[in-house]
C-alpha cells in the first residue's frame, strides 16, 4: 500500500475536526491550525498543533483548507503567515470550503502566479457524520493532473467524488446544491407543520412516503429531527443562510432565474434575525412555529 500523502490541515471545526480524527486514524500525519487553539487540541490524538497556516503546511503534499467563509480561506492562504508564503511546488491547496465562485478563480489564479503550486476546490455535503465516516459527497474543480494525484487522499474522504471540471466548477456545483437544500429544508418545515395541523402521526410521514416519488435523504434524515425540534448543530443557520446568499448572488450574476431559492433566503434570514444563527440548519421549521421566536 503506498504511503498516505501528508497533510497542512487549516481549520478544525464542526466539519475539519471529524475528518482529521479519522484521517489520523487512518494514518495520515497531520499538521492542524485553527484560529480556535481549544479545537486543534481535540484534534491532537493524532495531529500535530500548529503555530500558523504556514506552519501546517511545512512538509506538507496537500494544503487542505476547511473554512466557514471566503474572507477566512483569503487570510489563511495569502494573509500573514499564510499557507502560500510556504508552497512550493508540486504542493496543492484542496479547499473543501464553500466559497464564491469567482472568488474560487481568482485565488487559485493569484496561488498559481505567486507560488506555481495548484488550487482543487473541493466543496462537500453531508455534514459532520460523513465528515467523520469518509462518507461525504465532494464535487471538484481543478486540473485533471492534479486532481488525479489528490484521489487517493479524496478515496478516504469521499463516498462519492465527481470531478465537475477546471478550478472553480466544483463550486459552482455546490451553488445548486446549496440551492436544492435550501428550498429542500424549507419545504421539510412546511410539511412537519402541516402533519401537525392535520392531527395525523407526524412522525410516521418518512415511513409512509419512502418508496415514493415524495423520498429523499431529505425526508429521511431532516425531517424526524425537524418533528422533534432536535437542533443541535449538524450545519449552522448561518452557514446556509452564508450559502444561500452566495448562490443567489452568482445566479443574479448569470441572470438565471431563482424564484425558489429567493424565498428559501428570505427564511433563513428570519431565522437568523430571530436570534438562532447557531441553531441547525433544519431549525427553519421554527420560523413557521406559530408562537415561536
Amino acid at each position: 500500500m503506498p504511503d498516505k500523502l501528508r497533510l497542512g490541515y487549516i481549520g478544525v471545526g464542526l466539519m475539519g475536526l471529524p475528518m482529521v480524527r479519522r484521517l489520523a486514524s487512518l494514518g495520515y500525519a497531520i499538521g492542524a491550525f485553527d484560529i480556535v487553539p481549544e479545537r486543534v487540541a481535540a484534534a491532537l490524538a493524532g495531529a500535530r498543533a500548529a503555530a500558523s497556516p504556514a506552519d501546517a503546511v511545512a512538509g506538507a503534499d496537500l494544503a487542505v483548507l476547511n473554512l466557514p467563509t471566503t474572507d477566512a480561506v483569503e487570510a489563511a492562504v495569502f494573509g500573514p503567515s499564510g499557507v502560500a508564503s510556504a508552497l512550493r511546488p508540486p504542493q496543492l491547496v484542496v479547499d473543501f470550503s464553500t466559497i464564491k465562485v469567482e472568488k474560487c478563480r481568482a485565488f487559485a489564479a493569484r496561488l498559481r502566479a505567486e507560488t506555481g503550486c495548484g488550487w482543487i476546490d473541493a466543496p462537500v455535503s453531508g455534514g459532520p457524520p460523513a465528515s467523520g465516516s469518509g462518507a461525504l459527497t465532494v464535487m471538484a474543480g481543478g486540473e485533471a493532473g492534479e486532481v488525479a494525484r489528490a484521489k487517493p487522499f479524496f478515496g478516504d474522504v469521499a463516498a462519492r467524488f465527481t470531478h465537475m471540471g477546471p478550478v472553480g466548477a466544483g463550486m459552482a456545483a455546490k451553488m445548486l446544491n446549496q440551492l436544492i437544500v435550501g428550498c429542500g429544508h424549507a419545504v421539510m418545515a412546511e410539511a412537519v407543520v402541516l402533519a401537525e395541523a392535520a392531527g395525523i402521526d407526524a412522525a410516521r410521514l418518512p415511513e409512509c412516503l419512502a418508496g415514493g416519488y415524495a423520498d429523499s435523504a431529505v425526508l429521511q434524515k431532516l425531517y424526524p429531527r425537524m418533528q422533534r425540534r432536535d437542533f443541535a448543530p449538524q450545519g449552522y443557520a448561518r452557514q446556509l443562510l452564508k450559502d444561500l446568499e452566495m448562490a443567489h448572488e452568482y445566479a443574479g450574476g448569470l441572470k438565471a432565474p431563482v424564484p425558489m431559492m429567493a424565498e428559501a433566503l428570505q427564511l433563513y434570514r428570519m431565522l437568523v434575525h430571530l436570534g438562532h444563527a447557531e441553531l441547525d440548519s433544519g431549525a427553519i421549521v421554527k420560523v413557521y412555529d406559530r408562537g415561536e421566536t
